[in-house]
């Protein structure tokens, strides 16, 4: 009788599991889908504005200097291919949770993962340039170039 019954409960435990695994990848195909997440493994700028918080850096980045030079992908993603959809992937899920569930900060607001690969695609697109900020006089301590430059990809 004793295996009858865990056998009962091993296959209400498979079909639990299979259910809540159904709708998991449901839920997640319908979302990937609806967001267009295709969108996001291209270098199309406007797939960053596919959510509308993002309309207005896309707005700004097509009237600054960088929009002849520099797509979305080439500021804030890494340059090699591993980190550049690694990255994507990262900041997919944590922008769709944010969106989905409606917690994020207005202004959107870059973390300092980002931030870190933002500052790494400046020096490496502006390499010449950097060595005074890297090796300043002494006393004073390396800047970092979105200190200065906020707003440069995205003018107000």
């Amino acid at each position: 009788m004793g295996n009858r019954a865990t056998r009962r409960a091993v296959v209400a435990g498979a079909v639990l599991a299979g259910a809540l695994v159904g709708a998991a990848v449901g839920i997640g195909s319908f979302t990937f889908i609806y967001a267009e997440g295709l969108s996001y493994m291209t270098d199309d700028p406007n797939a960053c504005a596919n959510c509308h918080i993002m309309q207005g850096h896309l707005d700004a980045w097509a009237k600054s200097s960088h929009q002849r030079v520099a797509v979305c992908n080439d500021c804030h993603a890494p340059d090699d291919f591993l980190g550049k959809y690694y990255t994507k992937g990262i900041n997919g899920l944590h922008h769709s949770a944010a969106f989905v569930s409606g917690w994020f900060h207005e202004p959107i607001r870059i973390t300092q993962r980002n931030v870190r690969v933002t500052e790494a695609a400046c020096r490496r697109c502006h390499e010449d340039m950097v060595w005074m900020i890297d090796h300043p006089g002494a006393g004073s301590e390396p800047l970092s170039c979105i200190q200065c430059h906020r707003n440069v990809g995205h003018p107000n």
